[in-house]
C-alpha cells in the first residue's frame, strides 16, 4: 500500500473561514468546563468531608459515589443523563453535559481534597481549638491555605484533563469546540486547517489553567516567605 508523500500546506483562506465557528465552540467548551470545575470542587469538598466522617453510613455513601463516578466512563454518564433525565425533567444538551461533567469532576476532586485534608497535621487543628478558634476560623485560616498548597498541582492537572474530556459532550450535541470542528471539517474537507485550529484553541485553554497554577504557586510561596 503506497503512502502519499508531501507535507500538508496551510490554506489561510480556510483558517479564516472556520476560525469564528471554532472560537464560538471554544467559548462553550471553556464555559462548561469552568462551571463543571467549580461545581465539582464544591461537591467534591463535601464528599471529601463525608468520606472522612466517623459515621459509617455517611462514609459508605460518599465512598460509593466516588467509586461509581470514577469507574464509569464519562461518556456513559453524559448519555445516561441526557437520554434518561432525572425525575423526568427534560434537560438541554448543555445542562445535561454540565451535570455529567460536574458529577464526574466531584468524584475526582473529592479524593484530591481528601488527600489535602489528611496531610494537615492534627496537632495544628488541636492547637487552634485550644486557643478558642471556631471551626469556621480553622477552616479559613488553617485548613484551606494548606490544602491549596498540598493539592494545587494535582488539582490543576485534573482540571486540564476535565477540559479535554469535555470534548465528549459533543456526542449529546452540545455545540462545543469538538462538535464545531467536526461540522466545519465535514463542510470544508480540510482536516489540517480545521483540526489544527481546534487543537490550537484547546492548547490555549489548557495553557490558561497551567498559567494559573504557576501564578498561584508563586503567590503562595511569596505569602509563606512573609510569614
Amino acid at each position: 500500500m503506497g503512502i502519499k508523500k508531501g507535507a500538508a500546506r496551510l490554506n489561510l483562506e480556510t483558517v479564516v473561514q472556520v476560525f469564528p465557528f471554532l472560537l464560538k465552540g471554544a467559548l462553550v467548551t471553556f464555559e462548561i468546563s469552568i462551571l463543571a470545575i467549580i461545581i465539582g470542587t464544591v461537591l467534591g469538598f463535601f464528599l471529601a468531608v463525608l468520606r472522612l466522617s466517623h459515621n459509617k453510613l455517611v462514609r459508605f455513601l460518599a465512598t460509593t459515589y466516588i467509586w461509581v463516578f470514577r469507574g464509569v466512563p464519562i461518556l456513559m454518564v453524559l448519555v445516561f443523563i441526557y437520554y434518561t433525565p432525572p425525575f423526568g425533567i427534560t434537560l438541554s444538551a448543555f445542562a445535561a453535559g454540565l451535570l455529567g461533567l460536574s458529577f464526574n469532576a466531584a468524584a475526582y476532586k473529592a479524593e484530591i481534597i481528601r488527600t489535602g485534608l489528611l496531610a494537615i497535621p492534627k496537632g495544628q487543628i488541636e492547637a487552634a481549638e485550644a486557643i478558642g478558634m471556631t471551626p469556621w476560623q480553622i477552616l479559613i485560616r488553617i485548613r484551606i491555605p494548606q490544602i491549596i498548597r498540598f493539592i494545587l498541582p494535582t488539582y490543576i492537572s485534573n482540571s486540564v484533563a476535565l477540559l479535554k474530556e469535555s470534548a465528549q459532550v459533543s456526542v449529546i450535541t452540545v455545540p462545543d469546540l469538538m462538535l464545531n470542528a467536526q461540522s466545519q471539517f465535514s463542510s470544508t474537507y480540510m482536516p489540517f486547517e480545521t483540526l489544527g485550529v481546534a487543537a490550537a484553541l484547546y492548547l490555549c485553554m489548557t495553557s490558561v489553567l497551567m498559567t494559573l497554577q504557576i501564578y498561584t504557586e508563586r503567590k503562595l510561596k511569596l505569602h509563606a516567605g512573609r510569614r
